[in-house]
């Protein structure tokens, strides 16, 4: 009798496949109603969840995350929606000029940042046309904001992470639980055939399988329900 697939599993829940709830304590997000003011960073978080160090700020609506930029120090003063652009510093796209470096770009004023948040990447003002302002992503695509979006001034730390190299396997495993990543990732075709509907060596040249239409998607283990089958006549 077989059991179930691994996408089942996960699907269904339990200790072995969900993230611990204190990986994620920190939300980074500015707050939705912020005036011109002057912040400070009270500390410098490590979080496990998130590849850079976030930066708690204590403004006079609260306190927020965000990612930390480079050489940025605890107890630093930064200015929240001023004209200065200086690293640190959180602005408005519309004051900030062409070929300015920034992380942590909302995807519409007020939603908290939604883009470029991971360390070591930034996006670059390409140009602005009227009220809209063009960036250039760490992708090298250009995308289009609006100019009251909120974004931080600089580049995110932790850039050379990917540089040391992680020498066993013990290491990898213990990151990628952390965050609940599924790893190692097992090829479907080299498990036994009771753990997955391609495992045995036999068969791997078999025509494709229609799935029910209401499978779930551990039942359906990679193929898509095809609006109709058959001979069209």
């Amino acid at each position: 009798m077989g059991k179930r697939i691994i996408q089942q599993a996960r699907g269904h829940g339990g200790n072995a496949y969900r993230v611990r709830r204190n990986a994620y304590k920190f939300r980074i997000a500015y707050l939705r109603k912020l005036a011109e003011q002057e912040g400070t960073v009270a500390e410098l978080v490590n979080s496990t969840c998130h590849t850079a160090p976030l930066a708690k700020i204590k403004s006079a609506e609260g306190i927020f995350y965000t990612p930390a930029c480079e050489g940025l120090v605890e107890k630093q003063m930064i200015k929240i929606l001023g004209k200065e652009v200086k690293e640190g510093n959180i602005i408005k796209l519309k004051d900030a000029p062409v070929k300015t470096k920034v992380f942590n770009v909302e995807s519409r004023p007020g939603d908290g940042g939604k883009f470029v948040k991971t360390a070591g990447s930034h996006a670059i003002v390409s140009r602005v046309v009227g009220t809209k302002v063009i960036l250039l992503m760490p992708s090298k695509e250009e995308k289009e904001f609006q100019g009251e979006c909120l974004a931080t001034v600089g580049v995110i730390s932790g850039h050379g992470r990917k540089e040391k190299p992680i020498l066993k396997a013990g290491k990898m495993f213990f990151i990628k639980k952390s965050r609940n990543k599924l790893w190692p990732r097992t090829s479907a075709v080299k498990m036994n055939v009771i753990d997955h509907p391609f495992g045995s060596g036999r068969g791997k040249r078999i025509k494709s399988k229609i799935a029910k239409r209401n499978a779930p998607a551990g039942a359906r283990v990679g193929h898509i329900r095809p609006s109709r089958t058959g001979k069209k006549r």
